[in-house]
């Protein structure tokens, strides 16, 4: 079993603008709306892959009823702590002729101590039979920024595996707690280490940077592929797993579903090459949807053998 955490969950509108213009008025071509945010969008692409989920978080108002009620719908077991603030609405505005996505995020409810509270309780108890803990997304108003980095200790200590997904000084902190993995994108990755990445030499740097900051594992996710970081065995291991070239429609999630794939091929006994295999081509395929979590995993499977996966040696003199 595996549980997802989801702090800042939304209703997720991705609305389709054929030649999308700042500044005009259109029309939507088509709308898809969704249960989102990232543990929410990790449930999703789990659940595709048939591998046993509860997402977890806060929700509120009408908005945390449509959340909790769209999930169910989706068959996606689900125990969320009622709050009493309302949930996020996010928009992103997926245009497919040009191939762009523009994302507007809302800031989110504002979070009470004692709610916050009530979700620690949750997450101990359900901890208790789960195999690994995902904490993804942003934090909402209130909610401390050492609140990850609280919650990795505890669920390290109740004996879950906990990945972290999420940037800025709550990843920071998260880091610090030593989760078993952590999956920053591109961006979130330099804000970590301090600097933009041009070659493999830099990639590499930073996932020892990250491993050193106290990850027992690292992801380095962006739209071409994975950099990745594996402790077995005794052996640290780097790679870089690259992703068939496509023609994406949105990218929005890609990096949930990536983290999914991961998570479902270990949970298989998959070996390390496997796993970035099918990772990251999950998240290709889902660049091929609209909507976060979302992909054909037939198609994931053929995407497989097109990933070219190379294991990379550390950065002299790092």
């Amino acid at each position: 079993m595996i549980i997802t955490v989801t702090l800042n969950a939304a209703l997720d509108r991705s609305l389709s603008v054929p030649a999308f213009k700042l500044g005009h008025r259109h029309r939507s071509s088509d709308v898809l709306v969704l249960a989102g945010g990232k543990g929410i969008n990790v449930a999703r692409a789990l659940k595709l892959f048939d591998v046993p989920v509860v997402a977890t978080g806060l929700a509120g108002g009408r908005t945390g009823t449509w959340i909790v009620e769209e999930l169910t719908e989706e068959s996606i077991l689900n125990d969320f702590v009622r709050i009493r603030d309302e949930s996020r609405t996010s928009t992103a505005v997926v245009d497919p002729t040009g191939g762009t996505y523009t994302e507007i995020n809302e800031w989110g409810p504002k979070v009470s101590g004692d709610e916050i509270e009530f979700l620690l309780h949750k997450l101990r108890y359900l901890s208790q039979g789960a195999s690994t803990v995902v904490l993804a997304g942003s934090l909402p108003r209130g909610v401390d920024e050492s609140f990850y980095a609280d919650a990795v200790r505890e669920m390290t200590r109740l004996g879950a595996r906990v990945v972290l997904d999420s940037e800025g000084e709550p990843l920071r902190r998260g880091i610090e707690a030593e989760p078993w993995l952590v999956s920053p994108n591109q961006r979130e990755a330099e804000q970590l280490v301090g600097q933009e990445f041009e070659d493999d030499d830099d990639f590499v740097m930073a996932l020892d940077t990250i491993a050193e900051m106290g990850a027992r594992n690292v992801h380095i996710t962006m739209e071409t592929g994975c950099f990745a970081l594996v402790r077995e065995e005794r052996q640290v291991r780097r790679y870089h797993a690259r992703a068939p070239q496509l023609e994406p429609v949105s990218v929005l999630g890609a990096g949930d579903v990536l983290l999914a794939g991961w998570l479902a091929a270990r949970g298989e006994g998959a070996s390390v090459e496997e796993s970035l295999c099918l990772a990251v081509a999950a998240g290709s395929a889902s660049v091929l949807r609209v909507g976060a979590g979302r992909f054909d995993p037939a198609e994931a499977t053929r995407l497989a053998s097109l990933v070219e996966v190379n294991e990379l040696q550390p950065v002299a003199g790092s």
